[in-house]
């Protein structure tokens, strides 16, 4: 049996490969898997369910998000941004923090949110009033995570590892936004 650090190092190893050969599916995956771990520590460490009061279904609808909004969203993004501010420099980095916490969070925020709200079958009304009553508490706790993380981001990542930096920090956001998005 190898040891522990050799088999991390074996698995990151083959998520570079796979990301040199399928970079959009795998940075997906990445997004989806992460966003359901965030939910998984929701439940389990901040809400206190337990397993037997797991939900599994909810879990899976956050993945979902995660696979299918999260995912190609947030890589399409660093692309635009990547054509609109090229470059990798302190200033580059900082113009792409900015746009990305001025522009893209509050849209992303906006969106994530009426999107778990409908998944739960919240009615229009009903989701309108959580997106007025979670918002901006929402937004507010992004902007003391996300603008570090993002200057770091942008200024020492190659684009094709941003969603995956992204990912792996946001287990922590994915956490918070998961029990943000399905408390009633």
């Amino acid at each position: 049996m190898l040891p522990r650090a050799e088999r991390m190092a074996g698995l990151w190893k083959s998520y570079q490969r796979l990301m040199l050969i399928h970079p959009w599916k795998i940075q997906i995956l990445t997004a989806g898997t992460l966003v359901g771990v965030g939910d998984v520590i929701s439940q389990q460490l901040v809400e206190r369910k337990g397993f037997a009061n797991h939900s599994v279904k909810r879990t899976v609808k956050m993945m979902g998000i995660g696979f299918f909004f999260v995912g190609p969203v947030v890589g399409g993004w660093y692309k635009v941004l990547d054509r609109l501010v090229p470059g990798g420099n302190k200033t580059v980095a900082l113009k792409k923090m900015l746009l990305d916490q001025a522009i893209f969070s509050p849209c992303f925020l906006g969106c994530f949110l009426t999107i778990s709200g409908t998944l739960n079958g919240l009615t229009m009304e009903e989701n309108w009033n959580k997106l007025k009553r979670d918002f901006i508490d929402a937004l507010i706790a992004s902007y003391y995570l996300w603008p570090a993380v993002q200057i770091a981001n942008f200024y020492f990542i190659p684009l094709n590892h941003r969603l995956a930096v992204v990912q792996v920090v946001a287990i922590v956001w994915n956490t918070y936004l998961s029990w943000k998005a399905n408390k009633m």
